[in-house]
């Protein structure tokens, strides 16, 4: 089974599952196809988490780390002397080390069984010879038309050809990411006897199959591409804030970065094990949920309810404060954060009323740091123009290229029960200029680390920017029964609990979960530039229903009606471990998402 937040992604997938690949193969085939597709909500200049089980040990969750650290030239000094007060939603200084691509050659070398240039056959197809231009895609690029026309001169030439923006349906073609998708198949090419065991760009050539992913992910660091990444942002160009900046990404940034595996970080409820990354991304958010909601009866979980939706919002954030309060690439108290005397204390603080108050916890020997508490912001280059309005549904992106938290994910469970959660994401076409020798950009996750000092998540060199980027595994009875996820930025969890609640509380099916009306909570700092939060805010499905709304009304929330169909991204594959039964499901909202199997 496979599942995603685009058809195309699914039946490449689908297809590598179909041909003997395992869920490895076929994850890895989806994700760089999406890369082509959704080029508005991932790219290989991103970054990516993910979170799988192999057959051979259904029950070790594991973290693949593809999120890339600061720069070695990222100071707090270097912004502030730029004149900066926040990290750019936008531009190549909010770059972190590209990681997406390594993260995905690195799983299909370890776990997967095909060769490369089989795996990346259907991306470089679609790049290549097109595929039909999604709707919202053009949305993106008439957003940020001006800025590519008066500013970034090479992302209008990729992005509107001609001068104008793709139709919706319109057969649309990238060559340029066919081709480094080729250079990387290249560089991993057995060499031929009399061969010195070199490629023509300096890479040693690989002899077996891990070999000749090695050498294309040396390729990818240090080759031809890194040049590009690194060269394409030295020019002086324009960001979020209004103002002209180079970028900091050297060639030794990214020769010095290499993904990995790490322990997944977990928590049970309702006999039911789920996994999340480390602290270093908002995961444990989720876990945290959990484990307040835990002491409650079955009749405060309800998503559909006054009072579980109420019960819901209030948990998420208590969690969310802690979240900003504590988390980042450093020694984080998770252990604590998820003891049981430490969610009874924080419990207690769930009322009738809604709260406006931002309510991190106390941690013993440790003070929480409290942000900046911004309802609005507007850079001084950019007074009187504003960004409001972002958040509550898609496309999420200002004129200045600014986005909050567009996203895209992909599940995949094979017959064996290798089980696959991952959520790429960043490398946003209107995240920095196009690379016209690439054919995409770098990302912006920088923005997500605070250029004030002695936070947890202050932008440090070497360190990894607290990341949205949260896949979900469910364990139950020692083997993995779920892989879930979902786009959306800091709703992603959001989105992901009401599902988990429902299935597992409330014995809904995959699809029906996914089908159900949901709502996020805005009273917490957003982890996308500008870093504004709306004290008590709730943003809710209207299918939610008028008596729950004016429910919440009551109770204090601030509401925000985001019409009929547009919260929630999710998708999910299942797996019965004791019959080994399938089933799958995708997001109905946008008529994008696809699941398949047989």
């Amino acid at each position: 089974m496979s599942a995603s937040t685009h058809w195309l992604a699914t039946a490449a997938a689908q297809a590598v599952l179909e041909r003997g690949g395992n869920a490895f193969d076929a994850a890895t085939a989806g994700a760089f196809v999406l890369h082509v597709v959704e080029p508005h909500l991932n790219g290989p200049g991103g970054d990516m988490t993910g979170v799988f089980v192999t057959a051979e040990a259904p029950g070790t969750p594991v973290v693949l780390m593809g999120q890339g650290p600061a720069p070695a030239g990222a100071t707090v000094e270097h912004y502030l002397t730029e004149g900066l007060e926040l990290v750019p939603g936008s531009g190549a200084l909010a770059a972190a080390v590209p990681a997406a691509v390594d993260a995905w050659l690195l799983l299909l070398r370890d776990h997967g069984t095909w060769e490369l240039d089989a795996v990346l056959e259907f991306a470089i197809g679609y790049a290549r010879d097109g595929h039909p231009m999604l709707g919202r895609v053009g949305t993106t690029i008439a957003a940020v038309a001006e800025l590519f026309q008066t500013h970034w001169p090479t992302s209008a030439e990729l992005w509107m050809p001609g001068g104008r923006i793709p139709a919706d349906g319109e057969l649309v073609r990238n060559p340029a990411y066919a081709r480094t998708l080729q250079l990387l198949i290249g560089a991993g090419v057995a060499a031929p006897p009399e061969s010195t065991g070199v490629s023509p760009v300096g890479v040693p050539v690989g002899q077996s199959r891990e070999g000749r992913i090695d050498a294309a992910r040396r390729e990818w660091r240090e080759g031809f591409v890194a040049e590009a990444m690194v060269d394409s942002g030295q020019a002086p160009h324009r960001h979020s804030s209004g103002t002209d900046h180079r970028g900091v990404l050297t060639m030794g940034d990214l020769a010095g970065f290499e993904a990995g595996y790490e322990p997944a970080a977990t928590v049970e409820f309702r006999g039911h094990t789920i996994a999340k990354t480390g602290p270093w991304g908002q995961g444990p958010a989720l876990l945290q949920t959990l484990a307040l909601l835990e002491g409650f009866e079955d009749e405060y979980l309800d998503p559909s309810t006054e009072l579980g939706a109420h019960t819901i919002l209030e948990a998420q954030k208590l969690a969310l404060a802690d979240r900003e309060a504590y988390y980042g690439d450093t020694d984080v108290p998770l252990e604590y954060l998820l003891s049981e005397e430490y969610c009874a204390q924080r419990r207690m603080l769930i009322g009738e009323r809604a709260s406006h108050e931002f309510r991190p916890g106390t941690v013993p020997g440790r003070a929480p740091y409290l942000p900046p508490l911004r309802t609005h912001y507007t850079p001084p280059a950019l007074a009187g123009e504003g960004s409001s309005g972002l958040g509550a549904g898609e496309p999420t992106v200002a004129p200045s290229g600014e986005t909050r938290g567009d996203t895209c994910h992909i599940d995949v469970v094979d017959r064996w029960g290798n089980m696959v959660s991952a959520t790429p994401s960043g490398g946003w076409l209107q995240s920095s200029p196009a690379i016209p020798e690439l054919g995409f950009c770098l990302g912006t996750r920088l923005q997500m680390t605070w250029l004030e000092p002695g936070t947890p998540s202050t932008l440090t060199p070497g360190k990894r920017p607290r990341t949205t980027l949260t896949p979900t595994l469910v364990l139950r009875g020692g083997k993995a029964v779920t892989a879930l996820g979902s786009p959306g930025g800091d709703q992603q969890d959001q989105w992901q609990l009401p599902y988990l609640l429902r299935t597992i509380v409330g014995g809904y099916s995959p699809q029906q979960a996914v089908d159900a009306p949901t709502f996020h909570t805005t009273s917490m700092p957003g982890s996308f530039w500008p870093r504004t939060w709306e004290p008590g805010g709730a943003v809710v499905e209207d299918r939610l229903g008028e008596d729950v709304i004016a429910g919440l009304e009551r109770r204090g929330h601030v509401v925000t009606r985001a019409g009929g169909w547009t919260l929630g991204r999710l998708s999910a594959v299942v797996r019965d471990p004791e019959t080994g039964v399938l089933q799958a499901a995708a997001n109905p909202r946008g008529a994008q998402g696809y699941a398949a199997g047989r």
